[in-house]
């Protein structure tokens, strides 16, 4: 739950970066369900876990869905205004600021846009920004994964758990019940005037 906290909160911060709302929401989600997973499993409560297992299905076919779209596979486009809701023009924070990335900055040629810039190129990156996305997909996939394995396992645990529990005073042999008398003394509880 660590690392998926982790991973969730690291990409939600390069997302907002990039202004990407679609994933904000699902960062934001991300994080709110393995905290709920996480208190169901402190508080032995498997319906928190069962959430968080239904949760983490989605959340890896949102992962292979980002994977697709930066992939750029069955007609996605990674230049399309998709993961900002067609808000705004905003794309991936690493498509300017990935490591060693160089940008050169042009200065529109308008006397009214002084402080609007337009990038003309990002050189020198040492892995494109695309790659980087699926990277943070790829292992936001593999750890959802493991947790899912772990939620399960969970779950499991707790079912045996609740089958397994004995009242006290249960209905077994080795009950805590005295054995029935035939002949029992009555006692009054209160006083008699």
């Amino acid at each position: 739950c660590v690392f998926l906290q982790l991973a969730a909160l690291e990409r939600q911060i390069f997302d907002f970066l990039g202004f990407q709302w679609a994933p904000i929401l699902g960062n934001f989600l991300q994080i709110i369900v393995v905290i709920l997973g996480l208190f169901g499993t402190i508080q032995f409560r498997p319906r928190y876990i069962v959430v968080y297992t239904v949760w983490t299905a989605l959340w890896v076919t949102w992962n292979v869905f980002i994977i697709c779209f930066y992939l750029e596979v069955g007609g996605l486009s990674k230049e399309t205004d998709l993961l900002t809701f067609n808000i705004s023009m905003h794309r991936s924070w690493w498509r300017e600021h990935g490591p060693g990335c160089v940008r050169r900055v042009l200065r529109p040629s308008a006397p009214g846009l002084l402080e609007d810039y337009s990038y003309i190129s990002v050189t020198g990156c040492i892995i494109d920004f695309q790659y980087l996305e699926v990277i943070h997909s790829a292992i936001q996939i593999l750890l959802s994964l493991v947790g899912f394995v772990y939620a399960c396992y969970v779950i499991s645990i707790f079912l045996e758990e609740e089958d397994s529990f004995d009242f006290i005073g249960g209905l077994e042999s080795y009950s805590y019940r005295q054995p029935p008398q035939e002949h029992v003394e009555l006692k009054p509880v209160g006083k008699v005037l």
